[in-house]
């Protein structure tokens, strides 16, 4: 990683460190221009975000003082209500992210629930259709809802760490790779950040979980949340809310590694290979709704690939002393992919309202969104691709 005297900046796309260079100063450089510097207003947004023409201190995600801090953040002022990867950002994303996970899970709680009983009793429920009608004949309507209020805690504080956690990793580690390298292999980039975001999201989410497949799947044993974790307590302990959490790491973590990277290259290839303008000529309405379609396509598979684990999740939170490897024997290769057409249907659906929420709060509190990516001017050259 290259470094001026001048100090470090980061790049909007990766999180690259370089020196703090006034935007224009930058473009000149990198056109290879000698004399009168181009007026910032000549290129579009997306042409500057990837520039990385708002700057800030490397390490500390702070503006720099001085006349260059002043210039830089007159210039972004009126369009963005904060720095890419300052603390203001971070904490907006997660309130995005607590509102993506927190509403869409808890909108679903009457799908989930007929979900977690086919797997957990396919005898009884045997199918989507019939679990509902099972549900409703035996606890009516309101049955349904069962488990609604550790779903919402429980995802809402997965969905801070989930989605803030990520954008904090996705800097790190593309501020460690370099600008070429964060872009030869952003693919690695987005799965070794979420996977790191989802280990921490995990562990938030592990005790309201527990509660929930206990409320929803064994009758009888609670109606609420507040009947629910005294009684799991006096039961087991704490382990009795932590048990679940390495079934919960191998459900969730490859769940969110497919559905960052998937959403990433999907996006970045619709604007490719489908949008018929570029990014930067869309609305921000249009941009939402290639968010919401790359969302669903990421969904789809995300739910094939965490089935299996999500399975064994749901047995081991329902019985008492058994351990995730004794489970997944008993359920066998057929057992373990029960459910899995509502899974397809309830994740699919989940992860695009996810992303479409999740994009919405940047739009509304006027967040940095950086474009998809594209191959750095040095690596073109490099590759011979450019003069």
């Amino acid at each position: 990683m290259q470094s001026t005297g001048q100090g470090q900046r980061r790049d909007f796309a990766f999180g690259r460190v370089s020196g703090l260079t006034l935007p224009w100063e930058r473009l000149r450089e990198a056109r290879g221009a000698a004399g009168k510097r181009p007026e910032p207003g000549n290129d579009n947004k997306d042409q500057k975000l990837r520039r990385g023409a708002y700057r800030c201190r490397a390490g500390s995600h702070s503006p720099s003082s001085g006349p260059q801090r002043h210039g830089v953040s007159l210039f972004f002022a009126a369009e963005y209500s904060c720095e890419y990867g300052s603390l203001k950002f971070y904490a907006l994303c997660g309130v995005g992210g607590v509102l993506s996970c927190g509403l869409t899970h808890t909108g679903v709680v009457p799908l989930d629930l007929v979900k977690c009983r086919m797997q957990v009793d396919p005898q009884k429920y045997k199918s989507i259709f019939n679990g509902f009608s099972v549900t409703i004949n035996e606890d009516g309507v309101r049955g349904l809802a069962k488990g609604w209020a550790p779903t919402f805690i429980g995802y809402s504080m997965q969905g801070l760490c989930k989605f803030g956690f990520y954008e904090v990793f996705k800097i790190l580690y593309g501020n460690m790779l370099g600008e070429e390298n964060a872009y030869l292999w952003r693919t690695s980039l987005y799965l070794a950040a979420s996977a790191s975001a989802e280990f921490f999201a995990d562990i938030a989410l592990a005790p309201m979980e527990a509660a929930k497949v206990r409320i929803q799947t064994q009758p009888g044993y609670a109606n609420t949340l507040r009947q629910a974790l005294p009684k799991m307590f006096a039961e087991e302990g704490i382990w009795a809310f932590y048990k679940g959490v390495a079934p919960l790491w191998m459900r969730q973590i490859p769940y969110t590694m497919m559905k960052f990277a998937c959403f990433e290259r999907t996006v970045e290839a619709l604007y490719k290979y489908v949008v018929p303008k570029p990014r930067s000529e869309c609305t921000k309405g249009e941009q939402l709704v290639v968010t919401f379609v790359a969302g669903y396509i990421a969904g789809v598979f995300c739910a094939i690939v965490s089935h299996p684990a999500d399975s064994v999740v749901s047995v081991l939170n329902k019985e008492k002393g058994s351990s995730a490897s004794q489970v997944l024997m008993r359920l066998g290769f057929k057992g373990v992919w029960k459910g899995l057409f509502a899974r397809i249907i309830m994740i699919g659906t989940l992860t695009a309202l996810q992303w479409f929420i999740y994009d919405s709060v940047k739009v509304y509190f006027r967040l940095p969104r950086p474009p998809p990516p594209e191959m750095p001017e040095s690596l073109k050259k490099k590759l011979g691709l450019t003069e």
